[in-house]
């Protein structure tokens, strides 16, 4: 059976961090793409666990070496995703998790099979829970919270490039849905594979 390459994007806010870190602790089928940034580290996050954390001219350095399968540009930091992460990935012997925006996406789907790829948009209820949220994580100021919410509306423009979408109303529910269509793809590729082994008499 062939390995998946999972995507999840959403606005920022909408719970697709925390989405990915619940999907990875309770498969241990799915390994997490860590992405390369030229952001600064937040408080408690981990080096190598979270982020590959990297100054912007080492960034450059390594996109000019094809180290990255894709690349964006959010709030004036780079991201990027290493080509190492899907082939540690498959000799592994696992799926691979992106935690990506549709930026991200759209070049993941230019260079894999879409029957290779699980693409899933997060939505959050409504933009006043959005803000909601925002809010209470206490990491931005109100300027930084509107320059997220202005991005947002720009970010779920692009749902409808996504094969899923899901509204994160209950993160637990949210997380069973996921799993329900990874398993769900799985069986279909396990089917494919069958069938072309039956001859027809």
């Amino acid at each position: 059976m062939n390995k998946k390459i999972i995507i999840i994007s959403s606005p920022s806010g909408a719970g697709k961090t925390t989405i990915c870190k619940m999907l990875i602790k309770r498969n241990n089928d799915i390994k997490l793409s860590i992405s390369c940034t030229t952001r600064p580290r937040r408080k408690n996050e981990i080096d190598k666990k979270d982020y590959f954390f990297v100054k912007k001219d080492e960034f450059f350095r390594l996109k000019k070496k094809k180290h990255f399968i894709e690349t964006a540009k959010v709030f004036d930091f780079y991201y990027g995703s290493p080509f190492i992460n899907i082939n540690n990935s498959i000799k592994k012997n696992k799926h691979i998790l992106f935690d990506i925006d549709w930026q991200g996406a759209k070049k993941l789907r230019k260079n894999y099979d879409k029957d290779q790829i699980i693409d899933i948009f997060i939505l959050p209820p409504s933009k006043k829970e959005l803000k909601n949220r925002l809010e209470k994580r206490g990491r931005d100021n109100k300027t930084e919270i509107n320059k997220r919410l202005s991005l947002a509306v720009d970010e779920i423009n692009h749902f409808h490039e996504y094969t899923y979408v899901l509204i994160n109303d209950q993160i637990k529910n949210t997380i069973k849905d996921i799993s329900k269509i990874i398993n769900h793809s799985i069986f279909l590729d396990n089917l494919k594979s069958k069938s072309k082994n039956y001859k027809i008499l």
